[in-house]
């Protein structure tokens, strides 16, 4: 009993290591790495092989060309339009920007196109991320009607290093002159001549002060038939020999910095006297010389003045 119990313990372990027959009489018996050579075959195996081939040629790419980082400055906009007020001295337009890069922008420049009109900028740099803006003012002076004035901008950004800023001004007229030019030729009766004046659009002009520079030429205003409107003449007091004057012209509106505009007022000379050119010279004769018109209109007429 004892040597069967100990023959029957062997045959079991050896069960568990010899492979069992099926029916067919093939060994189902596979080796370890077998589960291993079938995964290796499957569509899921590829599909994560190509997978995986893809992100190491990426961390490759990666590691020969790094990734630069770039500035790069976006404004809300680089053309503004103002209209200020006949009172206001001064226009002002605010460009606003942000940096939506991933480098700092410095400034190297900023430059206005004229000397009346200034522009700065709030910061040097502007970092990732950061807004700001550049301020351009505009005096405006006696300046009227539309005025275009630019900001150059110069900065480190590799997309757009230059930029150039407008900024339209339009200035309401206080006054206006019409003509603004008044003549009288030399020997001409000194009569007259008359400028009307109107006030601008909502311009509250009540009254004119005229004067002229040269005690030679008067000046006189009188109010028109229209609001706002005002009659001005202009006489010199002979036209014997030419003379200039301006005359000025001086709104009482706004009152802490009134209007000044001119009329130019002028006696002309007498025109110069047309000249008839030289005959061609004939060989054999004395040449000619060029007289005046009048006398060669003269010299046609016969000596008995027939």
């Amino acid at each position: 009993m004892v040597a069967s119990s100990a023959q029957g313990g062997q045959n079991e372990r050896l069960r568990r290591f010899v492979p069992s027959r099926p029916r067919s009489g093939r060994s189902t018996f596979a080796p370890k790495m077998a589960p291993q050579i079938l995964q290796e075959k499957s569509p899921d195996f590829r599909y994560n092989s190509v997978v995986k081939s893809i992100y190491v040629i990426s961390a490759g790419i990666s590691l020969l060309f790094p990734v630069v980082g770039r500035a790069e400055l976006k404004w809300d906009q680089t053309t503004i339009e103002l209209n200020p007020s006949v009172t206001e001295k001064q226009a002002i337009g605010h460009f606003k920007y942000q940096n939506v890069g991933k480098d700092p922008v410095h400034f190297k420049s900023v430059k206005a196109s004229c000397g009346c009109t200034t522009a700065q900028t709030q910061k040097e740099q502007v970092g990732p991320g950061e807004k700001g803006e550049i301020t351009a003012t505009f005096n405006i002076g006696d300046r009227v009607g539309q005025q275009i004035k630019t900001v150059s901008v110069e900065t480190d950004d590799k997309a757009h290093p230059m930029m150039t800023l407008t900024l339209k001004t339009n200035i309401p007229e206080v006054l206006q002159l019409t003509p603004n030019f008044v003549f009288w030729q030399t020997g001409e009766n000194p009569t007259p001549k008359t400028v009307i004046a109107k006030a601008g659009k909502d311009v509250p002009v009540k009254e004119l002060d005229v004067k002229s520079t040269n005690p030679q030429f008067e000046a006189k205003v009188e109010k028109g038939s229209a609001p706002g409107e005002f009659k001005i003449d202009v006489q010199p007091k002979d036209t014997k020999v030419p003379s200039f004057s301006s005359v000025t012209v001086k709104t009482d509106f706004p009152k802490e910095a009134p209007k000044i505009m001119y009329i130019t007022a002028r006696v002309n000379g007498a025109p110069a006297a047309a000249v008839t050119p030289a005959a061609p010279a004939v060989p054999g004769r004395p040449a000619s010389t060029a007289v005046p018109a009048v006398n060669a209109a003269q010299a046609a007429v016969s000596p008995s003045g027939k």
